[in-house]
């Protein structure tokens, strides 16, 4: 698969199979992933893989305990301004009306976004971890590493979803994975194979065109 039809089939899936990754296809992703860049090299990723019996035991005290006081980081700016607040309400819709939930229907809504909680059904969670002392460059490191690992996924017919939705229970999987005090859970990363047959999986983000943010100088 070239790289370029790999960018074009990675998608955020949130729905799928129960079948499980062996363990060697995981490792192979993810220590391949560490070829991403990073600012002088200092590869600022630590990654937790987790299946079967331990990922459901991080599942389950994650929702007994529910989300922290305060959560890791702000996923959005307050106040989210144009023309990015238009964009994330206009998927929010479209999401919610791929699988039929009416924007009336709160209760819906809340039991689909409880649904990241459940890695939307992945057999296999990583969750990607920094130490709190980095700053955005390292933040934007994690970036390169978890769209590295993202295409090689989809490379190997396996699917993704980035969730930052975990970073409201970073507490919980801090404490369960014995992270050090001094090392904070950026986000979880759901992994596996997409169940072609439901609808929400047939959505397709759209994007915004080039002229929109893009500028060419000299060409």
């Amino acid at each position: 698969m070239h790289v370029s039809e790999a960018v074009r089939r990675r998608m955020s899936v949130r729905a799928f199979r129960p079948d499980p990754v062996p363990a060697d296809v995981v490792r192979e992703l993810l220590e391949l992933s560490a070829r991403a860049p990073s600012g002088g090299n200092v590869q600022p990723w630590h990654v937790h893989a987790l299946t079967g019996a331990p990922l459901a035991e991080l599942i389950a005290l994650a929702n007994e305990n529910g989300a922290d006081p305060e959560p890791a980081y702000d996923v959005y700016p307050h106040n989210l301004w144009e023309p990015y607040r238009t964009r994330r309400f206009q998927i929010g819709e479209a999401l919610y009306a791929s699988i039929g939930i009416p924007r009336e229907d709160k209760a819906g809504r809340l039991r689909q976004l409880a649904r990241n909680g459940l890695l939307f059904g992945a057999p296999v969670g990583v969750f990607v971890f920094i130490d709190r002392k980095m700053g955005p460059p390292q933040w934007s490191d994690l970036g390169m590493y978890l769209q590295t690992l993202m295409l090689l996924a989809t490379e190997r017919g396996l699917d993704t979803c980035p969730q930052e939705y975990w970073a409201r229970f970073a507490g919980s999987i801090e404490r369960f994975v014995n992270a050090p005090e001094d090392r904070m859970l950026f986000c979880g990363v759901a992994l596996g194979y997409r169940d072609e047959n439901a609808p929400i999986n047939a959505l397709q983000a759209p994007r915004a065109p080039f002229a929109e943010w893009g500028q060419m100088h000299g060409f």
